[in-house]
């Protein structure tokens, strides 16, 4: 199975993947047959639905997406095509449905750190190490270079660093990443180590979690 990153605007993502679609991507000569998004990063359902009879566009219960013709729960189990396998989970917390970033992750815009917690560190967490994260922006370089101010001698953190800006001057995408990746350079993610919360002067993960975004939120860098 071939993902393939397909930058929108000026640092969102979307993907495509065969024989499903996630963007207008009429250039690359690929059968429309199915769309699963996020309101967010995708747009044109109903315009896609009137040019492809019989398309389905798949959308969380939660999400309002606009041509929705399947709407998905927690739980809920999709094949599309011949190889793709999809496990819907539900992850609340910020606009009901971000999921990490490369070392980082969304705001609290409408969810709390106890819902970030569950769904980034109990829910993601417990997926295979080798569980590959399709992140919706290009933030790799300057999340790096933040938790490089939280860890400075993560040595896993400056590699990637090292890396993804190399990625970024050659004009490619820092994406994917891993869920053992976010483990080692991800400081939000970080949170279960005791020398983390130590940190910031607390022995719970989630008081950490909260302190890491507020720091985040308002660091210039």
């Amino acid at each position: 199975m071939k993902i393939i990153p397909v930058p929108c605007l000026e640092d969102n993502y979307a993907y495509l993947y065969e024989s499903v679609l996630m963007v207008q991507v009429e250039q690359y000569h690929v059968r429309h047959k199915s769309i699963v998004l996020f309101w967010d990063h995708a747009g044109g359902n109903e315009k896609m639905r009137q040019q492809v009879s019989g398309i389905k566009v798949f959308g969380g219960s939660l999400d309002n997406v606009k041509g929705c013709t399947d709407q998905v729960e927690n739980g809920t189990k999709l094949s599309l095509g011949k190889d793709i396998e999809i496990l819907c989970l539900h992850t609340p917390w910020y606009s009901i449905c971000y999921d990490p970033f490369i070392a980082g992750c969304g705001r609290f815009f409408e969810g709390t750190a106890e819902q970030m917690y569950q769904s980034l560190i109990v829910t993601l967490g417990s997926l295979p190490k080798s569980t590959q994260v399709y992140c919706g922006h290009e933030y790799t370089v300057k999340s790096l270079k933040f938790m490089l101010t939280l860890e400075p001698d993560n040595e896993k953190t400056k590699q990637k660093l090292e890396w993804a800006e190399k990625q970024r001057e050659a004009n490619q995408p820092t994406v994917p990443s891993t869920i053992g990746d976010e483990f080692e350079i991800n400081t939000f993610m970080r949170v279960d180590l005791p020398e983390i919360q130590a940190k910031f002067g607390t022995k719970s993960p989630v008081e950490a979690l909260r302190e890491v975004r507020k720091i985040k939120d308002n660091w210039k860098g």
